[in-house]
């Protein structure tokens, strides 16, 4: 890897903000309480003991890139952990709104992707946030209109949508572009491809109309485009080492960490015991996803779409940290950002506590954990 790095560049923090892709369903506004009707989990809050907080307050996204928090919530696992301390949940539509809800302390733990988590940290260096956990690698693929895309070459001069300036999927694009030596402005999106930037939420309807031949996207988007007769062209995990990259992190307010480490290791516990359920139980954890986004969102998936969607997303307490690192460093080199500095974005004695605990390996913060 690459030497640490220094500031985020204004302009695009201010446009961009390295945001998370959009990838949620139709979620819930910002900071929105999710209802918490499960009644096993207020018992289990009732009759346990309570840790150093009277409550935790955690946000996600409503999609499945976060299964970890949806499951982990659906089926009690971390008000389990948690005992009398009152697990309550927000949901938020972007990575930009969770971050701000970080630092406004309306939320103290959160369910994230990488770019939002290097622009939290860099922009209020490295004061704001600690990444403490991995939850997700993978769920990201380029699907395309097969009568105008049979091959990767053929994406030249065709118009591919990504999510959003700047954004974890809109970098991962412009660095395989610029790796098939294609010559694309970051800023326009226009060159040897048009990279068009729209949100998932209307992606399917453009791709309809024609107006974007394909898309590189996370899940569930991907598998909806598939649906609507769309070929899938590429999975981005092949593009990286043991076909894993980070995709959704768990952070934490450093004020909340240093105040109440013993909440957080018992978050963290529900995330393992989590991760370990859904790896154990797919097809039940899958419904148990699909009925929160129903609870979340007002509709659950399709078997079409949730089938093929689940089936790319890898669960994992490992952050894939070295991932994370390469990802800012291809954002550098798409000219997104300033070289920032990440060492301290990490904390990882925690997860690692508990993973030794419980007989597992444990995880590397690639040379970026605190002191």
């Amino acid at each position: 890897m690459s030497a640490p790095r220094t500031t985020l560049r204004r302009s695009i923090a201010a446009a961009a903000a390295l945001p998370l892709l959009a990838v949620a369903l139709t979620a819930c506004g910002y900071g929105s309480d999710a209802k918490d009707d499960d009644a096993k989990k207020a018992n289990v809050a009732a009759d346990g003991k309570k840790l150093s907080a009277d409550t935790v307050r955690i946000g996600y996204f409503p999609n499945l890139t976060h299964a970890t928090a949806l499951v982990g919530d659906q089926e009690g696992l971390f008000q389990k952990e948690l005992g009398g301390t009152q697990l309550k949940t927000s949901t938020f539509n972007a990575g930009p709104s969770e971050i701000e809800a970080l630092n406004a302390d309306s939320i103290d733990i959160g369910f994230i992707g990488p770019s939002p988590s290097i622009n939290g940290y860099t922009k209020s260096q490295g004061k704001n946030l600690r990444i403490v956990g991995g939850s997700a690698s993978g769920g990201v693929k380029l699907v395309v209109n097969p009568k105008k895309i049979k091959t990767l070459d053929d994406l030249k001069g065709k118009k591919i949508a990504t999510p959003q300036l700047g954004n974890t999927q809109d970098v991962a694009f412009l660095n395989w572009i610029s790796e098939k030596g294609w010559k694309v402005d970051a800023q326009s999106g226009k060159g040897d491809v048009s990279v068009v930037r729209t949100d998932n939420k209307v992606t399917p309807d453009a791709y309809k109309s024609g107006s974007i031949d394909g898309a590189w996207v996370p899940e569930p988007t991907a598998s909806k485009l598939v649906a609507e007769g769309a070929k899938e062209l590429l999975n981005e995990s092949t593009l990286w080492p043991d076909d894993k990259f980070v995709i959704t992190n768990i952070i934490v307010s450093q004020k909340f960490l240093k105040e109440h480490p013993d909440v957080v290791e018992a978050v963290l516990r529900g995330s393992v015991n989590t991760n370990a359920w859904i790896n154990a139980n797919p097809d039940k954890a899958k419904a148990s996803a699909n009925a929160a986004l129903k609870k979340l969102t007002g509709k659950a998936l399709p078997a079409e779409i949730i089938d093929p969607a689940w089936k790319s997303i890898q669960i994992t307490d490992d952050p894939l940290a070295a991932t994370l690192d390469a990802q800012a460093e291809h954002a550098v080199k798409a000219g997104l950002l300033e070289e920032p500095d990440l060492k301290g974005i990490y904390d990882l004695k925690p997860l690692n506590k508990i993973l030794k605990a419980a007989g597992k390996p444990e995880v590397a913060d690639a040379g970026l954990g605190v002191k």
